[in-house]
């Protein structure tokens, strides 16, 4: 799966007072609208503003593809997804731009839930009681059995809620509502706390206290030593009649194939064991057994997209990566850095954070002989 996320900022935001829109309002010394985009670092970012701040998101210099929003949220959702039309994104996450505090975390919970649904959103149930009320004064109550609070982000398959949109009269709350509307099963997954959506004043003094919050935390885990999960992995295949291999999710020419059950890309493979063990969670077998033939030709992007959505999921980032293919040919350097951009889309990571490099074992060994290749992963992972 490839994902995108749009970040909805379009809105005037005059509830939250102050001179600017709330997005562009500063946080902790930061504009809101920088902080959320930061949050995203590593997906591709399409970045939806009103037409009078088009130049005020490029000062942003974030990255972001940035798009002229419409009079209406829907709009300016419709104006998002069709940025995204005719490309190879095949899952989007929605979110508001006036919420600069989402974790990795909720993050990862909404991408693994989409490996099970056609969309899914983060939401908190309703604790407290709930009154009705009419000029002033209690006039009832209402069971709160069943009610949520809604966040964001919240994720779909890209080709669902395009058709979602464009089949809806607007007028919707959130795309939630969209998809709903459409019949797609929405899956709802635990939100934060933490993920406030700025509206009025006093919710920028509560947004300033957990940022300073967490810089304290951050400054503590420093200190204290950080929960990194390191992990390593290794694999090898051998060569068999065929004229390519995989590795790292490049086709290479070659005089022979690779043999395996699935795609049989050892260098993915190693580096998907790598995170699978970082996180104590076996090996690809485990995951996706050899004797299951669902899998036998089986990409495998699949696995590692697995592996990485169970890290965020987990509350884990990928930090970065190293993967070493070790054989006497193919020659890895001239496919080394498209390896690299491969590997950091499946795992929607920034490129400098993947690292493919070759060696050879000097002719010795079973890779010496030119009868396969091997291939070893290092996966640092750290809290998201």
């Amino acid at each position: 799966m490839t994902t995108a996320v749009i970040i909805v900022a379009a809105g005037r935001g005059t509830r939250a007072g102050g001179d600017l829109p709330k997005q562009w309002q500063m946080l902790g010394g930061r504009p809101v609208l920088a902080q959320t985009l930061e949050a995203f670092a590593g997906f591709r970012r399409v970045l939806v503003v009103h037409p009078d701040d088009m130049a005020r998101a490029e000062a942003l210099e974030s990255g972001a593809q940035i798009v002229a929003g419409g009079a209406t949220r829907d709009a300016s959702v419709r104006a998002g997804l069709d940025a995204l039309a005719g490309s190879n994104v095949t899952q989007v996450l929605i979110h508001d731009g006036a919420r600069p505090l989402v974790t990795r975390a909720v993050i990862g919970r909404v991408l693994a839930a989409l490996a099970d649904a056609p969309a899914a959103a983060p939401a908190l149930a309703v604790t407290d009681a709930l009154w009705t009320g009419a000029a002033g004064r209690v006039t009832g109550t209402q069971d709160r059995t069943g009610l949520w609070r809604a966040q964001t982000p919240q994720g779909f398959r890209l080709k669902a809620i395009l058709a979602a949109h464009a089949a809806h009269p607007g007028g919707a709350a959130d795309d939630v509502e969209v998809a709903r509307a459409a019949g797609l099963d929405v899956a709802i997954v635990e939100g934060d706390e933490d993920n406030i959506k700025l509206t009025w004043p006093a919710d920028f003094a509560r947004a300033a206290a957990v940022v300073e919050r967490r810089a304290k935390d951050g400054a503590a885990k420093d200190g204290a030593g950080m929960d990194a999960r390191l992990g390593n992995g290794y694999d090898v295949h051998a060569f068999c009649e065929g004229d390519h291999v995989w590795l790292c999710g490049v086709k290479v020419p070659h005089g022979r194939g690779l043999l395996g059950h699935s795609d049989a890309d050892v260098g993915m493979h190693a580096l998907t064991d790598a995170i699978y063990g970082a996180l104590a969670e076996g090996d690809i077998g485990r995951h996706f057994p050899p004797s299951d033939p669902q899998w036998k030709g089986a990409e495998s992007r699949i696995f590692l997209a697995h592996a990485i959505g169970l890290a965020r999921a987990r509350g884990y980032r990928l930090a970065n990566c190293d993967v070493t293919l070790v054989c006497e040919r193919p020659k890895i350097g001239p496919h080394a850095a498209a390896m690299q951009e491969a590997l950091a889309e499946i795992m929607e990571v920034e490129p400098h954070r993947v690292s493919v490099k070759a060696t050879t074992s000097e002719r010795l060994g079973f890779t010496g002989r030119e009868e396969g290749i091997a291939a070893t992963a290092t996966a640092l992972l750290v809290p998201a």
